[in-house]
């Protein structure tokens, strides 16, 4: 029986957290399993992290020792510690999280679960009648581990029509285009056609984008 403590019952305090080269910190989540509580390391970052924690606190039991790092791939998390919660007791504790970039070939290597996370540019993927290559684009958005949205354009005619004239004087007019309308962090590309040139976009240097299309209306790119 699986079920997740409430933070009014415990306590998580990082005291020291070493954090090199990634963008986003690790965190850390548990989730109690009958008399044990869970620990995990959430990584959202898009790069591979060795991770130790050493835990300290009342209401359990652990296993003594030197922490030991522990992998956890990009967006993924990783059990990397198990308390004993004692009979009558609630758990309360406090960690030092040590965080490396470098990665050692000593590390223990657990099962990871895959999440989604935020890209470094916002996803949305205007689905757009005659799209040829729109089905196969979303079934690998679908497979990755990137957060992203969609807006069906035959369900949003106004977006419709913003397109329509946004692209009109353009060398791509709206009715020729094949692919989906993609806008990464507010620009719009009416060439990407594939997942890959989706990361090409993504991961390249096009120059800084703007915010999402609510905070100001996307560049045009095509």
């Amino acid at each position: 029986m699986r079920k997740s403590i409430l933070a009014t019952f415990i306590l998580i305090i990082s005291a020291n957290a070493f954090i090199l080269a990634q963008d986003r910190p690790v965190k850390i989540i548990d989730e109690r399993v009958n008399n044990r509580l869970m620990i995990y390391a959430v990584n959202e970052n898009e790069q591979d992290l060795d991770v130790a924690i050493q835990v300290e606190g009342t209401g359990f039991r652990q296993r003594g020792g030197v922490p030991r790092l522990h992998r956890v791939p990009k967006a993924s998390k990783v059990n990397i510690a198990s308390l004993v919660i004692e009979r009558g007791r609630v758990p309360v504790y406090t960690y030092e999280l040590t965080v490396k970039d470098s990665l050692s070939r000593r590390v223990i290597r657990k099962p990871f679960t895959r999440i989604k996370i935020d890209p470094k540019k916002n996803i949305l993927v205007y689905l757009k009648e005659g799209c040829t290559t729109c089905d196969s684009l979303v079934q690998k958005l679908d497979s990755s581990y990137y957060n992203y949205r969609t807006i069906n354009l035959e369900e949003k005619q106004e977006v419709k029509d913003f397109l329509i004239r946004t692209f009109k004087y353009t060398k791509t007019p709206y009715d020729s285009i094949s692919n989906p309308i993609i806008s990464l962090g507010g620009t719009l590309y009416s060439e990407i056609g594939t997942y890959d040139q989706l990361l090409e976009k993504l991961h390249g240097t096009d120059g800084d984008m703007k915010e999402e299309e609510e905070e100001g209306e996307p560049e045009n790119k095509n």
